[in-house]
């Protein structure tokens, strides 16, 4: 057997990234990630700003280091940037919410 066939047809090519498919699940998951946390965050802030904060804030440390470990996983990482994507989209929309 050849060293090339030792890891089966899913061996790691590093100079093949699927760009297309990737970014279609960037976007998808941080168009999904955006709307939730903005529903969320704004149910939040109904109650009170500070608990729409201090929720936000502890769910975001508490995924943090989880995802800092997953960021190099090939179709992961394309889920990651998404998701937190999503999470700035969706704290700047609450934001704005607020404030306007």
């Amino acid at each position: 057997m050849k060293e090339d066939e030792a890891d089966g047809p899913y061996r790691a090519q590093p100079d093949s990234v699927p760009w297309a498919a990737g970014l279609t699940v960037v976007v998808l998951v941080a168009w999904l990630g955006g709307v939730a946390v903005y529903a969320f965050g704004a149910a939040l802030a109904a109650v009170h700003p500070l608990v729409a904060v201090a929720v936000n804030v502890v769910a975001a440390v508490g995924v943090a280091p989880t995802a800092w470990r997953w960021r190099f996983t090939p179709v992961v990482r394309w889920v990651l940037a998404g998701a937190a994507l999503g999470v700035v989209f969706g704290w700047l929309a609450v934001l704005f919410d607020q404030l306007g």
